[in-house]
């Protein structure tokens, strides 16, 4: 008859549930899985498949009592370092939803809205459409390959047990702050063909008074617009790519900093 000592029952916990617990953590903000459109069902799935994979790789974890006070603080250790991680990747799709709000803004098209079941709330048409073609674009340089290889290796990078602390979440902070210097950037060149029409149309309308600037000027902001757009469509894989690394690059930095590397 098999039988499992309190010791043996520790060494299951810390070599299984603490990484379940980060990887879980992990999914839950991540930006592909980790919203209201996933079933929790399937992210409890995903996550516990994970750990079957990433857990015997891991470094060695000395047994710890779940309910002693150690093991409750290794617990919010593993949940700080997976949000920590898949919170930088998500300011990424944070940065392009900006830029496309900013660019339906200025095209007039701040009214075309559709409920976007990710996040809940109406969402400006062009936002939603740079959010899908962003998502594409990760899968088609393999971003969800690195994502995973930057999970597995956090395990190596900040093993569990390591000791708390706080420094991480400034990384974080100061990531952050990159979502409205991105948005900007990316939205920039539509932004400044914008302005140049309405330039145009406002010495039209200086030169003609009874030019029915109502009637000329939507339709020459559309145009405008969606043409810009068309052609900086071409680089917004290198951006994407960019922010993508990045974003990885800072949640492994915070999540060192969150475990006192």
């Amino acid at each position: 008859m098999l039988t499992l000592s309190s010791t043996d029952l520790d060494a299951l916990l810390a070599l299984f549930l603490f990484p379940f617990v980060r990887i879980l953590a992990w999914l839950s903000v991540d930006p592909l899985l980790g919203n209201k459109a996933v079933p929790t069902g399937a992210r409890v799935t995903l996550a516990f498949a994970l750990t079957l994979v990433i857990a015997p790789l891991a470094p060695p974890v000395a047994p710890v009592s779940l309910v002693s006070a150690d093991g409750v603080l290794i617990l919010l250790q593993q949940i700080a370092v997976g949000i920590a991680l898949g919170f930088a990747a998500r300011l990424v799709f944070a940065a392009v939803e900006y830029a496309g709000q900013f660019m339906a803004l200025q095209m007039g098209l701040s009214f075309a809205t559709l409920f976007d079941p990710i996040n809940g709330a109406q969402t400006p048409v062009m936002a939603q459409f740079l959010v899908l073609t962003t998502a594409l674009l990760l899968f088609a340089f393999n971003g969800h390959h690195v994502m995973l290889s930057a999970l597995a290796h956090s395990f190596e990078d900040i093993p569990v047990g390591a000791t708390l602390s706080g420094g991480g979440f400034a990384t974080l902070a100061q990531w952050g702050g990159t979502v409205f210097a991105s948005g900007l950037h990316i939205a920039l060149p539509v932004t400044a063909a914008l302005l140049a029409t309405n330039l145009t149309i406002g010495m039209m309308s200086r030169a003609a008074p009874q030019l029915n600037i109502f009637a000329v000027g939507f339709p020459l902001s559309l145009s405008a617009g969606f043409f810009v757009l068309y052609l900086t469509l071409t680089y917004l894989p290198a951006q994407v790519e960019r922010l993508w690394l990045r974003a990885i690059e800072v949640g492994v930095a915070a999540t060192r900093a969150i475990g006192g590397g």
